[in-house]
């Protein structure tokens, strides 16, 4: 049997209506410091998306399956926060990000028995490589790390007596790529991407994050963009496949 989930919905739409302290939206990419100096920057950013996909428990459990556009993530949403990170010293890059959502359903189960639903997701992402300067304007960075993921589903069908529920965690290796452009005065584009899971911890996980960045004073930008996150996870009768992807705007500041 099979609850639909309106998505760890309200999750993303919640985010997008309150701005968090993040760190790395946005910089100019030929910005420099000392080799000894330390940089980076902080963002007021909200995330709103929809959300996609099926959690298990466990062998027998029933399914719960979201798939939710912007417009419905509200409704669900119990809790959320989303904040990502960079700082560097001369060439040297560390980026992070922290996300989480929890939202819940009421609905039926085959053949209409009432039945509700929980879905939790904690994800924290680590990495640091080495920055590239290919040309003016134009920074590349080359990143490896992790990704910690907390699971956590629940079921019940109270007419049934059914009542299941599964926590998972377990560390992803990541590798990473973060591209950083100027296109115009005052105007930059970065692109990040990350895969990793390699069936170590997942089978599977990956997120891709674009954003226009616009230069609005000498340490404050405003940036617009696409964030998705990817996750594909077996164990045994335990199973996550679904994603979080959605628009994100922010305000930035460099220090």
């Amino acid at each position: 049997m099979a609850l639909t989930l309106p998505t760890p919905a309200r999750t993303l739409a919640a985010a997008a209506l309150v701005a968090f302290a993040s760190l790395g939206l946005s910089e100019r990419a030929d910005a420099q410091t000392g080799a000894s100096d330390w940089s980076g920057q902080v963002t007021l950013y909200g995330w709103g998306a929809g959300i996609g996909g099926d959690v298990t428990p466990f062998t027998g459990a029933p399914t719960l399956s979201f798939d939710k556009s912007l417009s419905e993530v509200l409704e669900d949403l119990d809790g959320a926060f989303f904040a990502t990170g960079l700082v560097r010293r001369g060439d040297f890059v560390v980026v992070g990000d922290f996300t989480y959502s929890a939202s819940s359903r009421e609905g039926l189960v085959p053949p209409g028995v009432p039945a509700a639903g929980e879905v939790d997701i904690t994800s924290v992402t680590l990495a640091a490589g080495q920055r590239f300067r290919p040309a003016a304007g134009t920074t590349v960075d080359l990143l490896g790390g992790f990704r910690h993921w907390r699971l956590n589903g629940l079921v019940e069908v109270p007419l049934a007596g059914v009542r299941a529920e599964r926590e998972v965690t377990f560390t992803d290796p990541i590798l990473a790529l973060r591209v950083n452009t100027e296109v115009a005065p005052r105007w930059s584009l970065i692109g990040y991407a990350d895969v990793g899971g390699f069936g170590v911890g997942s089978e599977s996980t990956w997120q891709g994050v674009v954003t226009a960045n616009y230069q609005a004073t000498d340490n404050l930008y405003l940036s617009a963009g696409w964030r998705h996150l990817y996750l594909d996870y077996r164990d045994g009768g335990t199973r996550f496949e679904g994603y979080l992807s959605g628009p994100l705007v922010g305000v930035t500041w460099r220090f």
